[in-house]
C-alpha cells in the first residue's frame, strides 16, 4: 500500500501543508544521492521525488536536463535508481515518487517496473509524458502492486477533463503552475490560486503546485492555497553548484530547511 495518502492525512490532522522535494537520482553520483534523499528527510521534507535521468527530458528546462545529463554520465540506470530507493527504504519510510519519462519504463516492460518498483518500496509514479488516456498497458500494473500513478493538471487542461482525471486520481494530483518548461519562471500565486481552489474541490486527492517555486516565500504563498509545495529546479541548482563538495549536505539542508518554515508559516496563518 502506498504510504502517500496516510503522510498527507497525518499531515491534514496536524494543519500542515507538505513540503515534496526533487533531487535528480545519480546527480552527482547515486551514492550521493542516497545521501541527499536522508538528508532532504532530516530538514523537514515530507515526500520525495526522485527523477529517474533520460536522455531527452522535453518538459525540463536547463538545470534538470544538465542534472540528467550528469547522473547518464555516471552511469545511471532504472534499475540502479530501484536498487537506491530499496536502500533509502532500510532507514525512511518517507513516501518516495519516482519522476521521468515513459521511454525507460517501457523499456524495463511494465509488469517488470511495477513488481520491481514495489518490492523496492515506491509509492508513487509520475510520467511527463504518459497522458491519462494512454496508460492502459502500465497502470493495471501499478494498481495490483500498490504504487499511485500521479496524474499531472496544467493551466491549460480542459475544465471538463480536469474535473474528470481529478476525480480518478491516485496519490496526489500535480498542479503544474504555468506552461513552458522547468526552472525557466517564477511562480505566480496569486494567478493560479483560483484554478488550484478549483481543481481540490474537484479531487478526491490532495493538490500539489509545482514549477517555479525557488524560495520560502515562494513555498509560503503556493501553500496557502495548495496541499503540497513541489520544489525542483532550485534545489537541483543548489546541489549542481556544491557537487561532491563537503559541504553540500549542510547547504541542501539549509535551503530545505528555509523551505520547509515558509510552507509552515502558512500552514500556522491557515
Amino acid at each position: 500500500m502506498s504510504r502517500i495518502a496516510p503522510t498527507f492525512e497525518n499531515l491534514r490532522q496536524r494543519g500542515e501543508k507538505a513540503l515534496i522535494t526533487f533531487l535528480t537520482a545519480g546527480d552527482p553520483d547515486l551514492a550521493t544521492s542516497e545521501q541527499l534523499v536522508h538528508a532532504l528527510v532530516e530538514a523537514g521534507a515530507d515526500l520525495i521525488e526522485l527523477g529517474f535521468p533520460f536522455s531527452d527530458p522535453m518538459a525540463d528546462g536547463p538545470t534538470i536536463q544538465i542534472a540528467s545529463e550528469r547522473a547518464l554520465a555516471a552511469g545511471t540506470t532504472l534499475r540502479g535508481v530501484l536498487d537506491l530507493v530499496a536502500r533509502v527504504r532500510r532507514h525512511t519510510n518517507v513516501p518516495i515518487v519516482l519522476m521521468g519519462y515513459y521511454n525507460p519504463v517501457f523499456c524495463y516492460g511494465a509488469e517488470a517496473f511495477a513488481r520491481d518498483a514495489a518490492t523496492a518500496g515506491v509509492d508513487g509514479l509520475l510520467l511527463v509524458d504518459l497522458p491519462p488516456e494512454e496508460t492502459g498497458e502500465l497502470h493495471p500494473q501499478l494498481k495490483a502492486v500498490g504504487v499511485d500513478l500521479i496524474t499531472l493538471l496544467a493551466p491549460t487542461t480542459p475544465e471538463a477533463r480536469m474535473v474528470r482525471l481529478a476525480g480518478e486520481a491516485e496519490g496526489f494530483l500535480y498542479y503544474v503552475s504555468m506552461t513552458g518548461i522547468t526552472g525557466t519562471q517564477k511562480v505566480d500565486a496569486a494567478a493560479i490560486a483560483e484554478a488550484v481552489a478549483g481543481v481540490r474541490r474537484a479531487s478526491e486527492v490532495p493538490v500539489a503546485v509545482g514549477f517555479g517555486v525557488a524560495t520560502p516565500e515562494d513555498a509560503r504563498a503556493v501553500a496557502g492555497f495548495a496541499d503540497a509545495v513541489v520544489v525542483g529546479s532550485a534545489l537541483v541548482q543548489v546541489i549542481a553548484t556544491h557537487g561532491r563538495a563537503p559541504g553540500l549536505i549542510e547547504e541542501v539542508q539549509r535551503f530545505v530547511r528555509a523551505l520547509k518554515s515558509g510552507v509552515n508559516a502558512a500552514s500556522v496563518s491557515n
